[in-house]
């Protein structure tokens, strides 16, 4: 089969690095079984980011609105709000997938080469200096460290 002539050689995806974050979690609120999987709220209690163009705290109130396949798979639905250095805060959201080797523990294996944990995060913000956030797409891996999550955060260029 041919390739479609439609189809143009727009060059490779590039990123570049936006920050690091780590998350601190409540203890889980479990809503049990439903009919398309387990629904566990994980909340965030804080937590900062630092990166070369921006800094500061996430703050305690949002979360991962996480749903678990029967498989095991995470499907996260995560809503954050940053606030910079300079005072400006930031709505992220992304949602991804946490796919965990079978294991009885696997959700607290440190070891982030053992499982694929990804994120597509979006911003919205109304503070100027940080406004070209609004049309920027990232993507992110994860893994979880003592007492939350930590993530590294790219934007796609």
């Amino acid at each position: 089969m041919t390739a479609d002539p439609r189809v143009k050689d727009i060059g490779d995806i590039r990123t570049a690095h936006l920050f690091d974050m780590v998350v601190d979690l409540d203890p889980p609120l479990p809503f049990g079984s439903g009919p398309y999987g387990r629904r566990v709220l994980f909340g965030a209690a804080g937590g900062t980011f630092h990166g070369p163009r921006l800094h500061g705290d996430v703050l305690p109130g949002g979360g991962d609105w996480a749903l678990i396949g029967p498989d095991g798979t995470i499907c996260l639905d995560i809503r954050l709000t940053l606030r910079t250095h300079d005072g400006a805060l930031l709505y992220m959201t992304y949602g991804g997938r946490w796919v965990n080797p079978p294991a009885p523990d696997a959700l607290a294996d440190p070891d982030p080469t053992r499982y694929y944990f990804r994120t597509t995060p979006l911003f919205e913000t109304g503070a100027e200096p940080y406004a070209w956030l609004n049309g920027t797409v990232c993507v992110g891996s994860g893994y979880p460290v003592e007492g939350g999550l930590a993530y590294k955060i790219s934007q796609i260029l």
